[in-house]
């Protein structure tokens, strides 16, 4: 590998990663101005973040792997030209479907942040600094400060949600001039050969479970036929996933990797995190915010400065320094106190913050410090440093399929949960409950020796466990 400036490596990464990141988060405050000026329903528009993070989901199960084959940095400047194309459709978009349309493009974009945190892995051997550059990419995934969302809906009020996206196409245009020409190519397994049937079967069983966790969010009106129908077809996808990786030459995940403690337990306490958190802070928090008389009765520009905006401030500015610790105090004991903190913020939020505004502010603080700045990028770096060198964009790939299951679970489990007495505290309470399973799950995440011993250059075993 050609020496490159890790300064010019992150520049790149950086780009790419604030490009993807706007598709996210800059589009929140402009739902209701796309649906104005495309004169569509709010449910329609809604469909169009759905595509998005389905698609999302769905690329990020095998683009990785794809990467160690192909080359990285070939694969991650695909999905930024994709990113663009799909970006530049929706900004000239006539109608919501071909919105629809220009949205799930853009969410092939899905992986970008693993495949980023890949490449700094292969550049950056030292365990110390890597974990302090894995903190700062990281901590842009959750937000960039806030201030995304609040350009976005400047921009919407200013020229139009068309303007945003003509932005996101800009900073996709510049990743992708700074990816060619700062960002080395890395490439570990250029024999290897996809498994496409698997690939096939596992995105099946993921996009019929997310659609299945879609219907089951609109709660007494789901269709409850079509949510048993999805689900039974999606396991039945996992079942047929399963027996083809038994009998494939070239599997994308063995039966005996799936057995071990390096893939599991991580997966499981991802998914959990961000069920038990997710939408406690952007649906639950936010929609009693904005309640008139049982709730604080601000609009939604207010909800999002008192609110997301600290929340993701506060995790923007402490998730390097968590980074820096991991590889010190060891990924799994941060992984853990950012799950104390999370269950301290909802506790926080129920014992006060429902009928206060600072308490509650207070608490979106904490969160931001113990679930956006400590959690997600504890549960994102293991993605890396667990996973098998023989396909080590294997595990960071299902780790972005677990993080968005866990985020269409939590939006189709704690609304509904509070839907059942009109009361946001039961499904913080379930939020609570879950976040508890998360931290007991953590404790069977293997830890990453070569990852915490700073005399040695970074790496992982051979089978990726320790």
């Amino acid at each position: 590998m050609p020496h490159v400036p890790v300064a010019s490596l992150m520049t790149a990464l950086l780009a790419a990663c604030v490009a993807f990141q706007l598709n996210a988060s800059m589009l929140s405050p402009v739902l209701v101005t796309m649906a104005k000026e495309l004169q569509a329903s709010d449910a329609a528009v809604g469909m169009s973040q759905t595509a998005f993070f389905t698609a999302a989901a769905l690329f990020s199960l095998f683009l990785p792997r794809l990467g160690d084959m192909l080359g990285r940095r070939r694969v991650l400047l695909g999905m930024l030209l994709v990113m663009l194309a799909g970006s530049v459709l929706a900004a000239m978009a006539p109608s919501v479907a071909v919105l629809q349309l220009a949205r799930l493009i853009q969410g092939v974009s899905g992986p970008v942040v693993p495949v980023c945190l890949l490449m700094l892995h292969h550049a950056v051997r030292d365990p110390r600094r890597y974990g302090l550059l894995m903190g700062v990419v990281t901590a842009v995934n959750g937000g960039i400060a806030g201030i995304d969302a609040i350009a976005g809906g400047w921009l919407a009020t200013a020229f139009g949600f068309r303007a945003v996206f003509w932005c996101i196409a800009l900073f996709a245009a510049l990743a992708c001039v700074l990816v060619v020409r700062l960002a080395p190519e890395s490439r570990p397994s250029p024999h290897a050969r996809m498994d496409w049937p698997g690939v096939g079967w596992l995105v099946l069983s993921l996009g019929c479970l997310l659609w299945a966790l879609q219907l089951a969010g609109a709660g007494r009106a789901a269709n409850w036929l079509a949510v048993t129908f999805t689900t039974v077809a999606g396991l039945l996808a996992l079942g047929l996933f399963l027996y083809t990786e038994q009998r494939s030459s070239h599997p994308l995940l063995a039966l005996s990797l799936l057995r071990q403690r390096c893939i599991w337990p991580l997966l499981l306490t991802t998914v959990l995190t961000m069920t038990g958190v997710f939408a406690i802070i952007n649906g639950l928090v936010m929609a009693h915010a904005q309640q008139p008389g049982s709730g604080f009765g601000l609009s939604a520009e207010q909800a999002a400065w008192y609110l997301l905006t600290p929340y993701a401030l506060v995790g923007w500015l402490v998730g390097p320094y968590t980074g820096q610790l991991a590889p010190r105090w060891g990924y799994g004991r941060v992984l853990r106190l950012g799950l104390a903190g999370s269950l301290l913020a909802i506790l926080l939020m129920l014992t006060a913050g429902l009928s206060s505004l600072a308490w509650m502010v207070a608490a979106a603080v904490l969160a931001g410090v113990a679930y956006a700045g400590t959690a997600n990028i504890m549960l994102n770096g293991l993605g890396v440093v667990l996973s098998p060198e023989g396909s080590p964009g294997l595990l960071p790939g299902l780790n972005a399929g677990a993080f968005n299951l866990g985020a269409g679970l939590s939006f189709a489990l704690l609304p509904a949960m509070q839907s059942l007495r009109d009361s946001p505290a039961d499904g913080m309470l379930l939020g609570l409950g879950i976040v508890l399973l998360a931290g007991m799950c953590s404790l069977l995440i293997p830890r990453p020796v070569q990852a915490e011993r700073p005399d040695q250059p970074l790496a992982v075993s051979q089978d990726g466990c320790i």
